[in-house]
């Protein structure tokens, strides 16, 4: 039983988690917020040794607990970063990365500590002739509220009618 055996029906079939919004749908205020999801000790080392990051206070046991100020390991600053925009990343075929502003880790975040995120629009300009530039926060929090990370990305967005932005 194969209910998509025509594979050139494939392409007419919606992609999971892809979104097709312009420049014109975004609205200054709009926040989703994600799932939690709860970082494990082996996921943790995971990201650890695909980046090369062995810092003792995220590697090693002895010394997070004998001589770290937290008394336990943390978890990767960089790891909550991913993990936590992870969570509500969308695939929007019309939007751009730019780049990442005031990117700032809060507090500290621990193996076991159950993360959830955030994410608000802020504003939006117009910026070239196809795109305009767009702006939005994300706060990452952990357990029951605590913020950890904050930081705002910019993107560039296709406008759905350009000749609506251009120079008269």
């Amino acid at each position: 039983m194969n209910p998509n055996k025509d594979v050139s029906k494939h392409k007419d079939i919606p992609v999971w988690n892809a979104e097709n919004w312009f420049y014109e749908d975004i609205v200054a205020g709009k926040s989703i917020r994600s799932i939690r999801r709860t970082i494990s000790e082996g996921e943790s080392m995971q990201f650890n040794a695909l980046m090369l990051d062995m810092h003792p206070y995220v590697a090693d046991e002895i010394f997070a607990k004998e001589e770290g100020i937290f008394g336990r390991r943390l978890v990767a600053g960089a790891f909550v970063f991913s993990a936590g925009l992870g969570l509500v990343a969308t695939n929007c075929v019309n939007a751009f990365s730019y780049g990442y502003d005031k990117l700032r880790f809060i507090k500290p975040v621990f193996i076991g500590d159950t993360i959830y995120t955030i994410k608000t629009d802020l504003d939006k300009q117009p910026k070239y002739k196809d795109m305009g530039l767009y702006r939005a926060c994300y706060e990452i929090f952990k357990n029951e509220g605590e913020l950890v990370l904050y930081c705002e990305h910019l993107q560039t967005v296709k406008y759905r009618n350009p000749e609506a932005f251009s120079e008269k």
